[in-house]
């Protein structure tokens, strides 16, 4: 059979098959009408979430959040929400519902709310918006009424819902920020009494007073030990050289005693000399004249000895004064490093003081901020339209049955055509005559002068 046969045998059977099609859309509007109607209202919510991290209180735009409608739709549609709709509008105390539910179910273990909310969840539908914030929720009864109800009732609940899941994980945070607090606090007080401790160990008030006092004593010990020890140099080289050259030295030949002595030598000698050439050396004169010499010279070598006796004496004590200075230098520059010491370790306890306050600080205020948002009722979500008892029952819907079952129809008629063909075979066209009685068929045309 070829395309043409087909329509030729349609055309054949064309009442038949627009019989059918009446039959059809008839029986299906019929059926419709004797079907209870089902009734469908809608609740518009509007979605103003922005998801925040308790603990950090890093907020993140709901729009960067992938599958955030999806996931609010997955709310919406959850038993809890169910359950809570349930327990608010107090389903479970209806005695039909509770007959219904005694008959139905025999586990003792099956709860009613949760069986109810399984039952109101199968006609309850969810539309997340492509381009905007919006959630269309929407349920189907047998009641206008009824229907708004729960579409309300479902808004509601989902509401209360989300409001719990955030105050939730809000309460559990202020809860674990409590406890990081109390530890905080401890740290601080513990790392306060480790510096108070401390200073009482090493009698420290102000250790930057201390530090700069002690500094400065250093300096004027250094200053004091560098001259002593040139005044120490040179005092020691004075005596060496007055001990290697008694005659030479000038601290010797400066002194104005042996100056004196010697000029007063020189003077009796001179007279002495003098006296010789005079007297001889028996003569009264000249021998009281060479005791004077001799006592001047034995005076004069006694104050010499004095003298380098002297510049050893000195050098002496300036050695000593020098050994002195240089004990409460090393002393004062360990004194120094001590409180150096002191001063970094204080440093890092104050320091360590400083942190456990900032984080106390900063701990505190996210805690003040968490407990708020546990305490706070105020949802991101609120109902932009609430639903209203539908007017005209959503399904069953006679415009769209009526010409999905004449298409229905059509093609049913178009198959008892076939079938009918099939079953009463009958010639229709030249193309039979050939595939049947396989007899010739000759064309002929008049010509017509």
């Amino acid at each position: 059979m070829n395309f043409s046969q087909f329509i030729i045998i349609l055309q054949a059977r064309k009442k038949l098959i627009i019989l059918v099609a009446i039959l059809t859309m008839i029986t299906a509007i019929v059926v419709s009408m004797l079907l209870p109607k089902n009734y469908l209202a809608t609740t518009k919510v509007l979605l103003n979430y922005k998801g925040v991290d308790p603990v950090t209180g890093l907020a993140i735009p709901a729009q960067l959040m992938p599958g955030f409608l999806g996931t609010q739709a997955e709310i919406i549609q959850s038993k809890s929400v169910g359950i809570d709709v349930v327990k608010k509008l107090k389903l479970s105390e209806i005695p039909s519902i509770r007959e219904d539910f005694e008959k139905s179910v025999k586990d003792n273990n099956v709860d009613i709310n949760e069986w109810l909310a399984e039952k109101l969840l199968s006609n309850l539908s969810v539309t997340p918006s492509r381009e905007s914030s919006v959630v269309l929720i929407g349920y189907k009864g047998i009641e206008p009424s009824f229907a708004a109800t729960m579409a309300n009732s479902f808004a509601e609940s989902y509401i209360a819902v989300t409001l719990k899941l955030k105050m939730d994980p809000a309460i559990k945070a202020s809860q674990y920020l409590s406890e990081q607090t109390k530890v905080l606090r401890e740290n601080l007080q513990k790392s306060q009494e480790k510096l108070s401790q401390y200073q009482q160990d090493h009698g420290l008030t102000s250790v930057q007073e201390a530090y700069d006092v002690e500094g400065s004593k250093l300096r004027d010990l250094s200053a004091q030990y560098g001259m002593m020890q040139s005044q120490a140099i040179d005092a020691n080289s004075r005596r060496n050289d007055a001990a290697k050259n008694t005659g030479e030295s000038p601290d010797v030949a400066q002194n104005p005693v042996i100056q004196n002595l010697r000029m007063s030598l020189v003077t009796s000698e001179s007279k002495l000399a003098e006296l010789g050439q005079r007297y001889s050396k028996n003569h009264p004169l000249y021998i009281s004249t060479e005791a004077e010499v001799a006592k001047l010279r034995s005076q004069l070598e006694t104050e010499i000895d004095r003298t380098v006796s002297s510049l050893g004496n000195s050098a002496n004590i300036n050695s000593q004064r020098l050994a002195d200075v240089r004990s409460q230098l090393e002393k004062q520059k360990q004194k120094v490093l001590e409180l150096n010491r002191s001063r970094s370790e204080l440093m890092i306890l104050e320091k360590d003081i400083e942190i456990a306050q900032s984080s106390l600080a900063s701990v505190n205020n996210r805690f003040s901020q968490t407990a708020l948002e546990g305490q706070s009722n105020q949802a991101d979500i609120s109902i932009l339209e609430a639903a209203t008892p539908p007017s005209s029952p959503s399904n069953p819907r006679l415009v769209l049955i009526a010409p999905f079952a004449l298409i229905i129809g059509v093609m049913l008629g178009c198959f008892f055509a076939l079938v009918g063909e099939l079953l009463d075979r009958r010639v229709r066209s030249k193309d039979d005559i050939i595939g049947l009685a396989e007899i010739p068929v000759y064309e002929y045309s008049v010509i017509r002068a």
